[in-house]
């Protein structure tokens, strides 16, 4: 156990993709925003930002899913403007205040990049939604790096499992902040929550993860800036590794979601 900072926890971010997704942006926001956190800098694999960068990475990864993906991207974007105006605003000024601390860049584990993430000296690294880090950057920090995994450990490992907790019929969906190691989601776990499925749809479960999710990412950072923080082994079996789901597994999933909401419009 580390101990207690007497000035705020300084603290460095990476990412990936194109582009940010909400969670992160929020996440930013909030980090930005707490007096106890000092927001160093963040640092995402994505070089290129443009519409068709971003088509190309969903493209890359999830196939003929890719329309669909963007499609849904841009009518969410969207609605949370027309929804919630003024969180949105606000949160894009807190983004364009830390402009000058955000670098997309092609290589995250690049020599050039390594010895800025090194000029900075932060106190501890913050994982959300990067590529797969290795030792020479996650190590740099010297309290090492956390990451957050949308699911529970050591059941649930790899993408989407979100989605496939739903898909499996649990109970509950999880969420778990853990300490960074060379293994996939293999490392000790600092803090973990869980929200209930039942007949909830997957938005309103994934809505209620993310919120928890950013709750336990800050608490667990501020355990680490007081010298508190715990980290446990992961314990029971462990699951496979998940991968994003087929246009097949999506199809039963979602065409099971609108029984559940037929049923409930029903009843």
């Amino acid at each position: 156990m580390q101990g207690r900072l007497e000035r705020p926890i300084r603290v460095v971010m990476f990412g990936g993709g194109p582009r940010l997704t909400h969670d992160a942006r929020r996440f930013l926001c909030r980090l930005e925003d707490h007096p106890e956190i000092e927001l160093a800098g963040a640092f995402c694999q994505g070089e290129s930002r443009t519409v068709g960068a971003i088509l190309a990475d969903l493209w890359r990864r999830r196939g003929l899913l890719a329309i669909p993906l963007f499609i849904d991207w841009v009518l969410q974007e969207a609605w949370r403007y027309v929804r919630f105006p003024g969180r949105e605003l606000a949160m894009r000024q807190t983004l364009r205040r830390i402009s000058d601390r955000l670098h997309f860049v092609r290589d995250i584990h690049a020599a050039a990049v390594l010895e800025q993430v090194r000029a900075l000296d932060p106190d501890l690294g913050l994982i959300y939604g990067s590529p797969i880090l290795k030792p020479d950057l996650f190590e740099i920090p010297g309290l090492g790096t956390f990451g957050i995994h949308h699911g529970k450990v050591p059941a649930y490992r790899g993408n989407k499992t979100t989605f496939w907790a739903m898909y499996n019929g649990e109970p509950a969906a999880g969420v778990t902040i853990q300490k960074i190691n060379a293994g996939l989601d293999t490392g000790r776990i600092v803090l973990e929550g869980e929200v209930p499925i039942g007949s909830r749809s997957y938005g309103v479960v994934w809505r209620d993860l993310e919120s928890l999710g950013l709750d336990l990412y800050i608490q667990a950072i501020l355990r680490a800036k007081e010298g508190t923080a715990v980290y446990r082994p992961q314990a029971g079996p462990k699951g496979k590794l998940y991968r994003n789901p087929g246009p097949g597994e999506m199809l039963r999933f979602w065409s099971r979601q609108l029984k559940k909401r037929l049923l409930r419009s029903q009843g």
